[in-house]
């Protein structure tokens, strides 16, 4: 133990002797129900002196009391604390409230006790967060100075962190909002703002740029400042303050002094802005080390500002050439428009001029195959004729190909013409097709080929008659045309209420998929050939679907592949749908 005279003697006719009430000066609490303790600390600590500042003691005689002096004051930097008072755990219990109800994890807490043993050191340190563990019958005065004097320090590092996290704190909210402004004059407010807000202090500001030359603009002001907002010129400013803009613009760096701050950026694009900042108090370390990491990222926000004002401007010259664009397009739109217009009265003249003279070639096309069947049944009593024979038949068949083509030609330009109309009427489709399977059958027997029907006794349906005879004789005559020597085609009529469905199956080349996603375009020429020699135009099959489609029908084809025959079907609606 010390020596008797080492140990902290407490007097109590002493008074601390008056201090200068603007000072600064530690907040010291001592918390404890003895009145002689608070006396002897105040008298051990009356010279007490830290980095220039003393020591303010406030005190509290109960763990009550303790709360409200700590609520009251969260800027206390140090507790002297009793652990017995009102309970044998008030002081520890205020050590839960300060830590864990107001949150002050700043304030360093030594812990005083007069009976240990009902405290003991170990579990106390383990299971509170107290900074210092003290005996009263140890403290003396020179232990009283070293633990206040570490305690202190401690706090000042803590606050310093604080502060700091503090000041980054706002400088990433800074920048999100920073970086957001469209003008310049919306960022130099912004900035006055923002730095005051990261000092936290009142203080008057005032921004300037330099763009080029000797010449700057304000661009923002506050406090006494603010009536220098958008002057521009030579000398802008007052005197005083004109010379110190022009010394930072010299310098070209940032200074502090004791109530002023003078800030500079550079831009990324070379252009200059000062900050002056005039406090009421002068900036700690951690305010100028924060101050300059803001400044370092400032340059970044102006050249964003800048960019943005590029971008608008070149985006308003995009939009003025899109517009003239878009007007020079609509210009040539119209011109194809008219030349369209043109163009389908051309077609719809060619179209008719193609029926026609197609109309005017079948008759003598006809008067010159009725011919060589006479000639050939004249000569063929003369067998010494046999040459002359085989030239009349070469004669016959290639007019009997011109004539199908012919005849092709004519239905194309029947169905493309505009004034083309359906006439509804109810027909038996059952009868129609029958009657196609016979009108085709010599054909079909001169291939040995066999057709088989399979139709219902009746099938009414609204349609033009002779259209849909069109329809359904192109697909048989195809069946015929594509399949074999001795194949058969079968064709077969069903549906419901609502459809009338015509099959016609052959057992010819059958259709590949590139076949099919062709079928039914105009000249289309597919893979399988005819096997007799035919002819072919490519225009039955798309007769054939625009007859269907003005019906409101749907034509469609099946095939397995090349050499499995094919299945074309054909569905008309029962009755018209309303128009």
């Amino acid at each position: 133990m010390a020596d008797q005279d080492d140990i902290l003697q407490l007097i109590e006719d002493s008074e601390p002797g008056p201090e200068p009430s603007n000072a600064k000066r530690w907040k010291i609490a001592v918390i404890d129900d003895d009145p002689a303790v608070h006396e002897g600390t105040r008298f051990a600590l009356s010279d007490y002196s830290l980095n220039g500042q003393t020591l303010e003691i406030l005190s509290a005689y109960s763990g009550a009391e303790g709360r409200e002096l700590m609520r009251a004051n969260p800027d206390i930097a140090a507790v002297l604390l009793d652990v017995i008072m009102e309970t044998d755990a008030a002081g520890l219990d205020l050590v839960e409230y300060i830590r864990n109800e107001i949150h002050n994890e700043t304030v360093r807490i030594i812990l005083r006790t007069g009976q240990p043993g009902q405290a003991p050191e170990r579990r106390v340190i383990v299971d509170y967060d107290i900074n210092d563990y003290k005996a009263k019958t140890e403290l003396t005065a020179d232990k009283l100075f070293t633990s206040l004097t570490a305690a202190l320090r401690s706090y000042q590092q803590l606050e310093r962190m604080v502060q700091t996290r503090r000041g980054l704190e706002i400088i990433i909210d800074a920048a999100s909002t920073l970086y957001d402004f469209k003008s310049m004059q919306r960022l130099a407010e912004g900035v006055l703002t923002q730095i005051a807000s990261l000092l936290n202090v009142d203080c008057a500001g005032i921004l300037v740029l330099r763009d080029s030359g000797d010449d700057f603009s304000v661009l923002a002001g506050s406090g006494c400042y603010s009536r220098f907002i958008g002057v521009t010129g030579i000398n802008p400013l007052d005197a005083d303050l004109q010379s110190m803009v022009e010394e930072a613009f010299r310098r070209c760096k940032h200074e502090f002094a004791d109530q002023r701050t003078v800030l500079y950026v550079r831009t990324g694009s070379g252009r200059e802005v000062v900050v002056l900042l005039q406090a009421a108090r002068e900036l700690s370390d951690t305010d100028r080390s924060l101050v300059e990491i803001f400044g370092s990222r400032l340059s970044i926000a102006f050249d964003n500002v800048i960019l943005y004002q590029q971008l608008h401007e070149a985006n308003t010259q995009l939009e003025d050439r899109v517009a003239q664009r878009t007007r020079a397009l609509t210009q040539a739109n119209r011109r194809l428009s008219t030349q369209w217009m043109r163009l389908q009265r051309a077609n719809a003249f060619k179209n008719e001029i193609l029926g026609t003279v197609a109309h005017d070639l079948k008759n003598p096309l006809g008067v010159i195959l009725g011919r060589t069947e006479m000639l050939t049944e004249l000569i063929s009593a003369a067998s010494s004729k046999e040459n002359v024979i085989a030239q009349v038949d070469h004669i016959r068949e290639a007019t009997r190909r011109l004539t199908s083509m012919v005849d092709h030609l004519i239905s194309d330009a029947m169905a493309d013409a505009f004034d083309i109309s359906i006439r509804r009427e109810a027909v038996d489709l059952a009868a129609l097709v029958a009657e196609v399977a016979e009108a085709n059958r010599p054909m079909a027997q001169n291939k040995q080929q066999m057709i088989s029907v399979s139709i219902p006794a009746a099938r009414i349906t609204m349609c033009d008659s002779d259209r849909v005879r069109e329809a359904i004789d192109n697909l048989v005559s195809n069946a015929i045309k594509y399949s074999p020597i001795g194949g058969r085609i079968a064709l077969q009529v069903d549906g419901d209420d609502d459809n009338t469905i015509i099959r016609v199956t052959d057992e010819g080349a059958g259709l590949s998929p590139e076949d099919l996603s062709r079928l039914f375009g105009r000249f289309q020429r597919l893979s399988a050939k005819p096997t007799a020699g035919e002819s072919s135009t490519g225009l039955g099959l798309s007769i054939v679907k625009k007859i269907i489609d003005m019906h409101g029908g749907l034509v469609s084809a099946r095939s397995e592949g090349p050499g499995q025959g094919s299945t074309f079907i054909i569905s008309l609606p029962a009755t018209p749908a309303a128009s």
